[in-house]
């Protein structure tokens, strides 16, 4: 699957936490968790700083946040659960279906996210984002897959349960005929389902080595 890694330019939108570390331009606020509530947008934010009174003081006196509480703060850090209206940038994940991946992190405004999809829901993403006009840098895209994925989903099922009960241990738990017996199938069909995925796999991880 593709992965790509954007910055998000969430402070030019309708995202207070944004617009409240544009006051902070050198530090890091570091998202932990964020989910929708009745009332908005619950999150978490770490931000690493030795003044966490003055960052305590904006949350509190800024219009847009609709609630904040310290959960932990100390010399060095400090731990606040925010509610905030829900932001342009996280209806747009919301609509794509593309998952997020904590911690986030976001500076002087911008939001720092990976995202790893397929090929259709970034694209949707992508649309997503320009639809809602968020100003976006795309910083890197690398594409990785599982070997399961060559697998059909009879064949992954087959492989799964051979691996669990110990078919292709050193010593091996469970026998071919054992493992035909939990699928309801014959022991020369399950031998076939097994061999088309082992090859295909075996033949997708040699196919770059045999080409050089």
């Amino acid at each position: 699957m593709p992965t790509v890694q954007l910055k998000i330019n969430a402070a030019a939108s309708d995202d207070c936490l944004a617009t409240l570390s544009t006051e902070f331009p050198d530090e890091e606020f570091k998202i932990l968790a964020s989910h929708t509530t009745a009332d908005g947008l619950l999150g978490i934010v770490e931000v690493r700083m030795s003044d966490g009174d003055t960052l305590v003081r904006q949350f509190d006196e800024s219009p847009e946040v609709r609630s904040s509480e310290v959960i932990h703060a100390d010399e060095r850090m400090v731990l606040i659960q925010y509610v905030i209206p829900i932001p342009d940038s996280y209806r747009v994940v919301r609509t794509s279906g593309v998952l997020v991946r904590f911690p986030v992190v976001m500076r002087d405004g911008w939001l720092f996210v990976e995202r790893t999809a397929s090929h259709e829901r970034l694209a949707q993403y992508i649309d997503e984002l320009k639809a809602v006009d968020m100003v976006y840098q795309i910083l890197s895209l690398t594409q990785s897959y599982d070997p399961i994925e060559l697998l059909t989903d009879r064949q992954q099922e087959f492989m799964t349960e051979a691996v669990a009960r110990g078919y292709y241990d050193t010593h091996r738990r469970c026998t071919l005929t054992e493992l035909a017996e939990a699928f309801a199938v014959t022991k020369s069909a399950a031998s076939r389902i097994l061999h088309r995925a082992e090859e295909r796999i075996i033949k997708d991880a040699l196919s770059d080595s045999m080409m050089l």
